[in-house]
């Protein structure tokens, strides 16, 4: 996949990685539980929503590859991202 095309979703993983550093912050701090939980809630988010727009990416790629490619190996690449999806659920 194009850098270009995934540089929304590496920002997403930065901001995550932000979140999870503060997670771990606020822990050592001994913060409140619903404010650790509440920020662990927002990394996790943000990383099922990388990891859908990296599957998206995918799949378009497959999308405009499908001419291109024989009804195995299509089959076989649906296979792959169907089981990636279903890993983020």
């Amino acid at each position: 996949m194009a850098a270009e095309e995934l540089k929304t979703v590496v920002n997403r993983l930065r901001r995550a990685q932000g979140q999870i550093a503060g997670v771990i912050k606020m822990i050592e701090e001994g913060r409140d539980c619903e404010d650790v939980v509440t920020q662990l809630a927002a990394a996790s988010r943000a990383l099922d929503k990388a990891g859908f727009a990296i599957i998206a990416t995918g799949l378009q790629h497959c999308l405009t590859d499908t001419d291109m490619a024989a009804p195995e190996d299509r089959e076989q690449m649906r296979a792959r991202l169907e089981k990636l999806f279903l890993s983020l659920a």
